[in-house]
């Protein structure tokens, strides 16, 4: 493995959760830089509470503990600096032109998507004296050597989901893919710790970002709007132009509308 913090790389050959069993980890004191890999979780979530299935071994996925200390409004960057990490871990073993769908899918350059990424906090602990700072665990899941084709896909995926397997031809190593994870997040969390890295990794969203050009759907708990993403924000949002004026999304769920839907 590479020169890098994340030294306790902690492995399952299946799980429930990766995320959930890093945040069990911190809640009993583990220090940043854990981080757990499993060839199948049982219980796996995505976004508002998606699930996703692959056969256990063909995929990468992981999660790694996190205790930035910043501010609890710029906490999401920790989600930006790891799917940042995984774009150039990517190009890394030789596929470029992966993108970034705000604010967590990596997606290829006809929009299909490659990996998601979903970070779980616990604020329990926050601002409590003489503790570490509140972990952040960000999971990830990238699909590296399944789909095979779409034919593996159920037919609601076909077209919408794509691993590195199908983009470059060749099955992917997932332990070298790994590896260039863990050394490009080091970079990538160092710039959590001051205001210049943040809007580096801000900055870095933007020119990744898919998002940004195209007619959007935001779909927010308790509305939906449309409008076209114009910009990231300093502080990592997404920028809407409306009818009625510049939304600023914090969160929520993006969709991309294609013309003529």
């Amino acid at each position: 493995m590479p020169q890098t913090r994340f030294t306790d790389v902690r492995r399952f050959d299946s799980i429930d959760s990766t995320n959930r069993y890093l945040l069990d980890e911190a809640r009993d004191g583990a220090p940043e830089g854990v981080v757990a890999v499993a060839d199948h979780q049982t219980a796996g979530r995505g976004r508002l509470g998606r699930t996703w299935e692959a056969p256990a071994g063909a995929n990468l996925l992981a999660s790694v503990l996190l205790r930035p200390d910043i501010d609890l409004g710029d906490r999401h960057l920790a989600t930006t600096a790891v799917a940042l990490a995984a774009v150039d871990a990517i190009g890394a073993v030789g596929l470029a032109g992966v993108g970034i769908k705000w604010p967590n899918d990596l997606v290829d350059p006809v929009g299909r998507k490659i990996a998601g990424v979903l970070a779980e906090a616990d604020l329990s602990s926050a601002g409590a004296p003489g503790v570490l700072p509140a972990p952040v665990v960000v999971g990830i899941g990238i699909n590296v050597n399944w789909p095979g084709d779409d034919a593996d896909l159920p037919p609601e995926l076909r077209g919408l989901a794509v691993s590195l397997r199908q983009l470059s031809g060749t099955a992917v190593d997932r332990e070298a893919l790994l590896d260039a994870l863990l050394e490009a997040l080091g970079t990538r969390v160092d710039d959590l710790d001051s205001p210049e890295g943040r809007a580096h990794l801000a900055t870095d969203l933007r020119r990744a970002c898919t998002t940004v050009g195209t007619r959007v759907r935001v779909d927010l708990a308790d509305e939906s709007f449309e409008g076209t993403a114009t910009g990231i924000s300093p502080a990592g949002h997404l920028v809407v132009e409306t009818d009625g004026g510049t939304r600023l999304v914090v969160a929520g769920d993006v969709v991309h509308v294609r013309p003529g839907s």
